[in-house]
Parts: structure tokens; sequence; C-alpha cells
């Protein structure tokens, strides 16, 4: 979008500046991206940033004001969730250059998208398709956070971590596709190889949730 585009559409240059000014805070993008997993009490987000409370609403504050955040009252809690607009796909933008811009993500990713022939990836498409002719796992390897969050329907989570612990979980004679959270993500890659060299039959979603 050209800079004459921006001012015709009513949104300034400061006002894009004001945006990224709250986003330019390590506890307030902490905030925003534990709010992304799901709608959270002001205590939670105190403890999961490592913050007091008092210190934790002010930066919800400022969220909110910049529109990043919205609040509800249930009883003697305020609950917190995203605002409205494209909030979580700026994160995963931002998520994304950060990734980008570090060396050693940079190779990995690399590396994944090398072998991602290899890894037999599958399209959206094609999965919808599969899963109608005939029985699939669908493997998600996030977090529990971010699936109890939103996860693709009839998905079980284990965590990459714990894969290899809870692979009696896993269906022997189905075949699995593994997914996590996007094309910068190599989790689901990471599970394929796990299976594969375990004797499963293992593919990755493309382009994840």
């Amino acid at each position: 979008m050209s800079i004459s585009e921006i001012h015709s559409r009513g949104v300034r240059v400061s006002d894009l500046a004001d945006l990224a000014k709250t986003l330019g805070n390590s506890h307030r993008l902490l905030l925003l991206e534990h709010i992304a997993e799901g709608e959270k009490t002001v205590e939670a987000l105190s403890d999961l940033a490592g913050l007091s409370v008092a210190n934790a609403s002010q930066h919800l504050q400022q969220l909110k004001r910049s529109g990043f955040v919205q609040s509800r009252r249930e009883g003697k809690n305020v609950l917190y969730r995203l605002g409205l607009g494209p909030i979580a796909a700026l994160l995963a933008a931002l998520r994304a250059c950060a990734e980008h811009n570090h060396a050693e993500i940079r190779a990995l990713i690399a590396d994944s998208l090398w072998q991602q022939d290899k890894l037999e990836a599958i399209s959206r498409e094609e999965l919808l398709q599969r899963m109608q002719e005939t029985e699939i796992v669908l493997l998600d390897v996030r977090s529990e956070a971010e699936y109890a969050a939103g996860h693709l329907p009839g998905a079980i989570n284990i965590p990459l971590e714990a894969l290899e612990q809870r692979l009696a979980e896993v269906p022997r004679d189905q075949e699995v596709v593994a997914y996590c959270r996007g094309n910068y993500c190599a989790l689901s890659s990471k599970a394929v190889s796990i299976l594969r060299a375990l004797g499963r039959n293992a593919r990755q979603l493309q382009g994840g949730i």
C-alpha cells in the first residue's frame, strides 16, 4: 500500500507510529501473545508474564486504548481477549519477521523448505478430500494452551517434546497428518521425521493451522 493510499483511507502515518509504539514493549507483546492463546484474567496474565497485577493492568490498559485487546467483567474478575481486526495476523507477521532475521532460524527454515518434497507435505484441499475417502489421524504438535485456544476438528494434541513418550496414543494402522502454527513453524516437520523414523506413515500439513 502506498503512502497516498494510506492517506486516502483516513489512516495517517502517525497513526501507524502510535500502534507501533504501543507494541514496542516486550511486556505488552508478551501479554498479547498469551491473550492470543485464549481469554484470560488479569491475575493469570500477570503470572504468565512475570509481572505484578498493577503493572500488568497498566500495560493491558495501553493495549486496550490502542484496540489490541478488549475486556469484560465476570463477577470480580476482568478478562481480556484479542481486539477486533487482524491482531493475530499482526502477531504472526511480527513473529515471522523476527524469525526471518535470525540466522539460525533462517537456516532451519531453508532446511525445512528443502525437505518439503521429501516429507510429502499435504495441502488443505488434499487433506479434506482424503478425510472423506479414508481414516486419517490429525496430529496437533503445538502446546496444550495453543490447542485449547483453537484446533482442527478431530485433531489429537501431543506436543512435539512428548511425541516419542506418547506414541501409543497415535493409531498405528492409519496415516498421520501432523500440523503446527504455520509456514515458519518447524514442529510438524520434526514430528513427521520422528514418526517416519519409528516406522509410521506420516505427512505434514502444508501451511499449518
